[in-house]
């Protein structure tokens, strides 16, 4: 019989680690461990983990100084002890019947090694943003790295959180790399793509919260440059060419030396803009937030006005 490790890695995640570890103790796969790698955290977080852990005997906690996420993955996959691993991230939360019916997907064919679902993204008190779905290449399972492709392959997962995959298999590509500070999911992918199959199951078995100040609102360019660095790398691969070159190129992107003072407000606006489209009401207070955090952006204005009328 197989089972799971699951990996978290959690930096000052207290507001929302009871919700997730809520989501994830209620799974009716119970044959699981589930490895939290604090990574240097200063608010309550060790204090919420450690009480977990003590009443949970699956629960165990990895305490690192702060190196971000990537190093904390690596470390939390390193520790996995089981035959799959199921990631998550702090704050989000999977259906139910998330583990059971990935790991169903990875015992019934041998050769799959990644599997995903479909993804709600949702707002930092989980207001519906909108559902992301596997594009349909990897249903059934199948093979989807695609040289043709700008990405590299026609399906693959639709949050980093809501992948299981063989533990052998991230073994063998290498697992995740520490030159990608940003972007390790897109760079594990493809070289997982490169050795099995991938399956989809579309429907949403993962809700990822997002925040004003989310990695993908204030990294996007890095993610972006780092995303064209694993599509290098994938080809330099399929020529049988070294990736040193590549990996010094992805290690000298880092994390930006402060904050932009409009982050915040550009991603408050992010997420007013979403409901907007959706005709929630609750775009208002995300909006007028945008405005005091980002006074010079007309846009923001605008989107306000309009969601008066909602």
């Amino acid at each position: 019989m197989t089972a799971i490790s699951v990996v978290i890695g959690v930096y000052n995640g207290a507001s929302t680690l009871a919700a997730t570890f809520a989501s994830i103790l209620g799974q009716t796969e119970r044959d699981f461990e589930c490895i939290v790698v604090d990574d240097g955290s200063t608010d309550a977080t060790p204090d919420i983990l450690a009480q977990y852990a003590a009443r949970d005997p699956r629960i165990r906690i990895i305490t690192q100084a702060n190196a971000g996420l990537t190093r904390a993955l690596i470390t939390g996959c390193a520790a996995a002890r089981f035959d799959y691993i199921a990631r998550h991230d702090a704050g989000d939360l999977s259906d139910p019947r998330r583990f059971e019916l990935q790991k169903r997907a990875l015992d019934a064919d041998s050769g799959v090694v990644f599997v995903s679902s479909a993804t709600q993204y949702a707002g930092p008190e989980l207001e519906p943003l909108w559902i992301a779905r596997p594009t349909g290449a990897g249903i059934p399972a199948a093979h989807v790295l695609d040289l043709t492709c700008a990405g590299g392959m026609t399906d693959g997962p639709t949050h980093h959180g809501s992948v299981m995959f063989r533990r052998d298999a991230y073994k063998r590509v290498g697992g995740y790399r520490p030159a990608f500070y940003y972007g390790q999911d897109f760079d594990l992918w493809l070289r997982l793509a490169e050795v099995g199959k991938f399956q989809a199951i579309d429907e949403v078995l993962y809700t990822a919260r997002i925040t004003p100040d989310s990695i993908s609102g204030s990294a996007r360019l890095q993610q972006e440059e780092l995303g064209r660095l694993s599509r290098a790398a994938l080809d330099a691969r399929q020529r049988r060419e070294p990736e040193g070159d590549i990996l010094a190129r992805a290690a000298a992107i880092t994390r930006p030396a402060r904050r932009p003072i409009s982050s915040r407000g550009r991603g408050l606006y992010f997420i007013g803009e979403a409901l907007r489209r959706n005709s929630d009401r609750r775009a208002r207070s995300y909006l007028r937030q945008s405005i005091a955090a980002w006074p010079l952006s007309p846009r923001a204005w605008i989107r306000y006005v309009q969601s008066l009328v909602l």
